[in-house]
């Protein structure tokens, strides 16, 4: 996973203590029992010499089967995940329906060792949650995105 990169997008909504953040549950049989940083700013990898807010537009259509929403791009910056991973986000406010999502789908092997390849949604579901609350579902290497755009919303 070292050398790996991600890009993604964190919508926000509200106001002060009000704000909200969309995030989605890691879809796939890995995650299916788990809640707790279990879910994720909408992000996926980067293509070789793809300038990362492109892929974190992209990303986010693969993964919510929605276009990136219009509004002002503002950088996140970088965290580096516990795998090795280093994910470059983008602040974005914007409203949407988790009902409107249509989550774009892997294909993997499953049960492991089994020979049978199933598909699995990208996300299997999609949420507004407030601060408090997201920095318990979000995964850790995450955490520090939802800091920022504190210092952003109330600055």
């Amino acid at each position: 996973m070292a050398g790996k990169r991600s890009a993604g997008l964190l919508l926000h909504r509200g106001r002060g203590e009000d704000v909200e953040v969309l995030l989605g549950h890691m879809g796939g049989p890995f995650w299916a029992k788990k809640d707790a940083a279990a879910w994720s700013l909408p992000k996926g990898e980067l293509d070789p010499d793809e300038p990362p807010e492109h892929a974190a537009r992209r990303e986010f259509e693969e993964e919510l089967g929605l276009p990136a929403p219009d509004g002002e791009y503002v950088p996140l910056g970088e965290v580096k995940q516990s795998g090795g991973k280093v994910v470059t986000a983008w602040a974005v406010e914007a409203d949407l329906d988790p009902a409107a999502v249509v989550p774009g789908t892997f294909t993997m092997e499953w049960p492991p060792r089994s020979g049978k390849q199933q598909e699995f949604p990208e996300v299997d579901r999609v949420a507004w949650f407030s601060l408090d609350v997201a920095r318990e579902k979000l995964v850790k290497g995450q955490l520090p995105f939802l800091d920022r755009l504190l210092a952003l919303v109330s600055g």
